[in-house]
């Protein structure tokens, strides 16, 4: 396993590799350069056996204890923000790859709550905390997002919309 400093992207590597999924962490040190662009870079290339190969852009948030009843699923629940940035760099990393890849935003939630209360199936422990990990592919969360603060360049889907929207990386392997 790659040395990983992010919290988030250790716990997705361990998810990988604990799933016995094949794939390469890309080396933010080499990040490539295409001429005179500077593309921002992906964390993983997860390979698939049956559709699009992945590069996956992880997103880290903390996911509160869930609420019962009619709250469940709003507000902080969804964190979902990404920048201008992690836009564009996906697009034209998608781009670089070619046919057969397809990029993909991982939302790498931490869970705050005891996991049997979280709206997640799927719960990966790993050093002693819970996370869970929703998918959706960078053109989806494109359809659905709006801005969120022109000042910090960042973009959202609606939580709600998220919620539906997002699936297991599973399913798209």
């Amino acid at each position: 396993m790659a040395q990983r400093n992010v919290h988030y992207e250790a716990a997705f590597e361990d998810y990988l590799r604990a799933k016995g999924l094949p794939y390469v962490a890309v080396d933010e040190a080499k990040k490539a350069i295409f001429g005179k662009i500077s593309l921002k870079s992906f964390d993983f290339v997860v390979y698939s056996s049956g559709g699009a190969n992945l590069l996956v852009d992880i997103k880290g948030r903390k996911f509160p204890d869930s609420i019962p009843g009619p709250k469940r699923g709003t507000g902080k629940a969804w964190e979902n923000w990404i920048t201008r940035g992690d836009l564009e760099g996906l697009t034209e990393w998608e781009k670089v790859f070619g046919e057969g890849f397809m990029a993909v935003l991982i939302f790498a939630y931490w869970l705050q709550g005891p996991p049997q209360r979280a709206p997640f199936e799927d719960v990966h422990v790993f050093r002693k905390n819970y996370y869970a990990f929703a998918a959706i592919p960078l053109t989806d969360y494109m359809t659905f997002a709006k801005p969120r603060s022109r000042k910090w360049q960042t973009m959202a889907m609606p939580a709600k919309e998220f919620a539906r929207q997002a699936k297991d990386i599973l399913e798209f392997l």
